[in-house]
This record gives structure tokens, sequence and C-alpha cells, in this order.
């Protein structure tokens, strides 16, 4: 039976925002690093593929309600992989405020540091109070910051290529420790970028880092047919997630890729208890912390709709939506997502947000462990997705639940994996080394040494006994 991937946000105090109300919360567990290693560790019993955590570069006016995004996500998850042995990190990084050389050093790095463990999660950043942070009088338009993306993965992506797999030579009698010849510069000069590189070391256990997108505009879904090893996306019914994986898929074939080289993971925030009654009365719970009145005129104005003609109980049906999204609208995806669930019949406004987990955006599925495996086996095996990102609706309760509840039905069905098969974040996902001769052979124009060289394809065999054997048996061995 095909197995699929699991991830878990560490979303704090939970995907429905102001849990911290309820009376068993830590109202600055965001901050606590016990608290998330805590939650590393469960993680990493259950088996689970990675963890992951949103990020964005500003300071929002939902402070006032609830924690932000907290901690750097860098500095966070780099010391949750260093505390576990398996576990994978996904660190949500920004190409609208970082430069490509400091992105790629960065995530080289952590793949060595981790032994194959590393993702980061590309973003072109929505939030417009981040300009004034990086010294931009403005926030740049969106079609502006896909084309930088473009180009920042373009750079990136060919400084992860730099050292072919035997550029090192260790020769302790000549003398002679690498072979320039075999380290290639990146000489990148364009729109946005003007980069030299190469790298400082080799190419990481995985060969590059796993590249995760989540846009859901034209842009961002162009990005991820082109770069994205796995897309992160959201839905609310089957339908509209079996088409989004068809054509992320067609859009990877249309890249030069196979198609099966990007994985979708969907989306989902949990609430699972051990018994329906239990997860109901707790799902109660959290929609009392809601402020209704904001999150209903924020949902109201995302789908295009004028102020003022409907209120948190007033149904809005497909005939009410305008023609194309609102260009204001904060996500594209969610804002799809959502006229998809109401085409299949009207909503208010309060059952929108309750059903997008407080305005999450992505689906709340509530239930015994039972059920929510039920659900999920039934999305998967619809098409929707390759996997589950998991979003705990009430993290310090729904991540331990699903972990200890949910992941052994899961594991019995067949379903997920029953321990960690492979040594590295891109074997268990099933994709392929990131090594330049799987995503077919260029011109690298020069070596570090200053000669022209012939095409840059390192030879498979080669890249896989330093890149995979090698580094089984360190991590075997990591205590």
């Amino acid at each position: 039976m095909k197995r699929f991937h699991l991830n878990l946000s560490l979303m704090t105090p939970g995907h429905f925002r102001h849990a911290w109300r309820l009376p068993h919360a830590d109202p600055l567990s965001y901050l606590d690093i016990d608290y998330f290693q805590r939650l590393a560790w469960i993680a990493e019993n259950a088996k689970i593929d990675a963890v992951f955590l949103g990020d964005g570069p500003a300071l929002g006016g939902e402070i006032e309600e609830a924690p932000g995004t907290g901690l750097d996500p860098l500095i966070l998850l780099g010391n949750l992989a260093a505390i576990t042995t398996n576990l994978g990190v996904v660190i949500t990084s920004s190409t609208t405020y970082n430069s490509p050389y400091n992105l790629a050093r960065r995530f080289q790095a952590l793949d060595h540091v981790t032994k194959g463990r590393s993702a980061v999660n590309i973003v072109t950043t929505g939030t417009p109070a981040a300009a004034a942070n990086f010294g931009l009088t403005e926030h740049p338009e969106k079609q502006a910051r896909y084309r930088r993306a473009h180009e920042f993965l373009e750079v990136v992506t060919r400084l992860w290529d730099g050292w072919e797999p035997d550029a090192i030579i260790a020769d302790k009698k000549s003398g002679r420790f690498a072979d320039p010849a075999r380290i290639h510069r990146t000489d990148h000069a364009g729109e946005y970028f003007s980069v030299a590189g190469p790298l400082p070391v080799r190419t990481g256990p995985q060969g590059r880092p796993v590249v995760v997108q989540a846009g859901g505009s034209e842009g961002g879904l162009a990005l991820a047919g082109r770069f994205a090893d796995v897309v992160f996306t959201v839905a609310q019914t089957q339908s509209k997630a079996i088409a989004f994986r068809k054509d992320i898929r067609r859009r990877a074939a249309a890249a030069g890729r196979h198609p099966d080289d990007v994985k979708i993971s969907l989306g989902v925030v949990v609430l699972v208890s051990a018994t329906e009654e239990e997860a109901r009365r707790r799902e109660q719970e959290l929609y009392a912390t809601l402020p209704i009145e904001r999150l209903t005129a924020v949902l109201i104005q995302n789908l295009g709709l004028p102020d003022g003609k409907f209120g948190p109980d007033d149904p809005i049906s497909a005939k009410d939506l305008p023609d194309t999204l609102p260009g204001g609208a904060f996500s594209a995806g969610f804002s799809a997502s959502t006229r998809a669930l109401i085409a299949e019949g009207p909503r208010t406004p309060r059952e929108l947000v309750q059903r997008g987990a407080g305005g999450a955006g992505h689906r709340l599925l509530v239930g015994s462990a039972r059920q929510v495996a039920d659900d999920l086996q039934s999305w998967f095996e619809a098409g929707t997705a390759d996997g589950f990102t998991v979003m705990p609706a009430d993290t310090a309760v729904d991540l331990e639940n699903f972990a200890n509840l949910v992941v052994p039905i899961l594991q019995e069905r067949g379903l997920f994996q029953p321990d960690y098969g492979h040594p590295t974040l891109r074997g268990r996902l099933g994709l392929p080394l990131g090594e330049p001769s799987r995503r077919g052979c260029r011109r690298s124009p020069h070596s570090i040494s200053g000669g022209a060289t012939p095409q840059f394809c390192p030879p498979s065999q080669a890249f896989q006994a330093l890149h995979a054997t090698g580094h089984r048996t360190e991590q075997g061995t990591q205590p």
C-alpha cells in the first residue's frame, strides 16, 4: 500500500490563534524552548517526517489579540534539529527580504549539520509592514515579488549545485585538498541579483535541501512547477484539492521535471480527542475565544464583497461573489479555497470562519482518533495529496493527541511509516537526490580555477556513494 508523508506545524498557541485564552494554556509558550523541544521529541517518537513553522519578518496588528509568529524559525528549528536524530525541519524564509547567497549558504550548512534533514519553505512575504524593516518605502507588488523569487531560486539552486561530488581529493601525500576545476562559479547577473559564487563547502547529504513552496497565485504556481519539491496547499473540498494536485504535476512536467518529483502536502487543522464528544466540547471552547465580528469582516473583505452587506450570520452564495479574486486578498489560495466551499452551497461568514479554524483558512477536522484517521485516508485515497501538514488547533493538546492517538492507527493501516526508513528528508518524501544530473545537464561557464568546463553532470554513482551510503552510516551513530 502506498504511504503518505506527515508534517506537523508547531504554530503556538495553535492554528486557532486565540487558544492562549483557554484555562490550560500558557500565553508565553511560543517563546519557551523547553516547550518546543518536548513537541519535537513527541513528533520524532511518532516517526513524523518533519516539523514546520510559518513566519513573517514583521510584527502585525494581531499582537493586540494573539501571539505573533514568535522566534526566528531558523534559530528555533535549528535547535530542534540538534536535539533529534531523524526529524526534518521546514524553515520559512522570504525571497523578498533575503539574499540568495546568504540563504543558500545557511541551508547548505544546515543540511550538513543535520545530516540531510533540512528544508526551506520559500515565501515572497505578503505583509506590507515588512518593507520598512528592510529599508524600503513600500512593499513590492506581487508580480515583482514573484519575478524576484524566480531569479532568487535560480541563483540558490545553482549555488547548491556548484561542487561536483569528487571535488574534494584530500590527498595527504601530495598535499592537494580539492580540485578547483570541479568547483563552479555561478556568475549570475540578472534583474535583481549579481552573485559570483561558489559556496565555501561542498554539496550536502541531500544534494539540495528540500524546497517547499506555498503560493496559490499564478506566480506562486509557476514557481512551484519550476522549483518546488513540496507544495504546501489549502483546500476545503476534495475536488479543489484534486484539481490543484493535477495542475502542479502538469506544471512540473512542462518545466521538464517528472511529475512525481513534486509532492503535495495538504494543510489540515486537526482537533482530536479520545472521543468525538470530547472533541466537540473542545471545539466549542475554541470557537468561544474568537473575535468573530472582526474575523468575519476580514473574510468578507478577502472575498471581495462590499462592506456592510453581510453580517456574521447572513448566508453568502456563489452568485454573490465577484467574478475574480480581489487584488487585495491576503492569500489567493485561501480565497480560492473558500470560494470553492461556497460553490457547494450557501455559507454564513461565521460558518466559514469556524470551518477555516478561526480564519486560518485551512480545513478544520474535528473528531476522535479513528474519525481523523478515516478522514485523512479518504482524502489521500481520493488523490488530493501526497501527504498532509497537520496543523494542531490547540498545539499544547492536539499535537500530542495526534501523535499518540492518530498516528498508530495510520501505521496499523499501512498508510504511514512505522519507522524512519531513510536518513534524509528527501529520501523519506520519495524525492530524488538533488544532484544536477537529475535536473538536466547545464553548461557551467567557469570553474574557480578560471577555465571553461564541459557539461556539469557528475556521475550518479559517485553522488550516491558520497551522499547516501556514507551519511546513512553516520546517521546511525548520531547520539
